[in-house]
């Protein structure tokens, strides 16, 4: 038996080495446990009296009931989208936008779209789309609306902290996976197994590439603010004028009466002209064209009789001589 197990001990050595130093740490733990034994009541004294300093009366800046200070716990950051649009009515709109560029410039941010129209009375009105960072939101947005007169006014916040979250931790995921796919590329010994992952490779890439757009347009969006500001010209003021009308009034009343009368009649008469051109037309064609072409109508034949034709009655002869009052007829 003894022989057996030397065998098996020389054709095993590194076992053999194992098993020396598994009783060898058998062998210090059994002293330390004498030790420990032996000096029990003086560690038991001494965690009593780190307790005591770190929670009891005694120690500094303890509260007495052994409950450890903790930091107050630290807030996720917010990510939020905030728009607003103002209308404001300045008295000169280039000026008024010069003034809020040069703010938005000074605040960090930049024009982007701009838009000027003049209506038929010669004012002009310019719609503008700035962008300028959240912390000097507010700031800027208290400058313009006092720039003229506040017309109209609306603002908006969007939380969109839960969709950061979202894309970030899917951009990670999708990052690993790209990352996992390459791995079996370098490890794949077959030409139908490297083009099954090449696919597979780059459907994942571009989903990638997709949220990591994604992230950078909910960035620019949180971290600049949209205001779309509308400035418009204060129109001039007439001065007053008289109210009682003089001769001068009452001649241009009765010419722009004339003008107006004169405008509907042409209007009337080019309503009328096309129906009275093709009236004319059908009767010059019924007159030159058509009539002549019809068939006479004969000449009315006198009665006759076996006797011969009667006689036509004439009129009676007037008496020539005058008749002298009293004569009988």
């Amino acid at each position: 038996m003894r022989t057996r197990r030397f065998r098996r001990s020389v054709r095993h050595p590194a076992s053999a080495l194992a098993a020396l130093l598994l009783a060898a740490a058998l062998a210090l733990t059994g002293c330390s446990a004498g030790d420990d034994a032996s000096g029990g009541s003086s560690s038991a004294a001494d965690k009593r009296a780190e307790g005591k300093g770190v929670s009891g009366e005694a120690a500094p800046g303890g509260s007495g009931s052994g409950a450890k200070a903790t930091a107050p716990p630290k807030l996720a950051a917010s990510h939020i989208i905030r728009t607003a649009s103002l209308t404001v009515r300045v008295e000169d709109v280039p000026k008024a936008l010069d003034q809020a560029r040069t703010g938005v410039e000074n605040a960090g941010g930049y024009v982007g779209n701009e838009t000027t129209t003049r209506d038929a009375e010669g004012h002009e009105r310019t719609r503008v789309v700035l962008r300028v960072p959240v912390e000097k939101y507010d700031e800027v947005l208290a400058e313009l609306e006092g720039s003229g007169k506040l017309l109209d006014r609306s603002a908006k916040a969007e939380d969109v902290t839960d969709q950061v979250v979202d894309v970030e931790s899917r951009i990670k995921t999708q990052r690993a996976s790209v990352a996992r796919i390459r791995e079996l590329m370098d490890q794949a010994g077959k030409l139908s197994d490297v083009v099954t992952l090449e696919g597979e490779l780059s459907t994942r890439q571009a989903d990638l590439e997709a949220l990591l757009a994604r992230q950078k347009s909910l960035k620019d969006r949180t971290g600049l603010a949209t205001i779309t500001l509308s400035l418009s010209e204060t129109p001039v003021k007439k001065a007053a004028e008289d109210d009682d009308p003089g001769f001068v009034d009452a001649l241009a009343g009765g010419w722009s009466a004339f003008v107006t009368m004169l405008r509907w009649l042409a209007v009337a008469f080019g309503a009328v002209l096309p129906f009275a051109a093709v009236a004319a037309l059908i009767v010059w064609l019924w007159l030159r064209v058509v009539r002549p072409r019809l068939p006479r109508r004969p000449a009315p034949v006198p009665a006759t009789t076996a006797l011969g034709p009667l006689p036509t009655a004439r009129p009676a002869p007037e008496s020539t001589h005058p008749r002298h009052p009293g004569e009988g007829d």
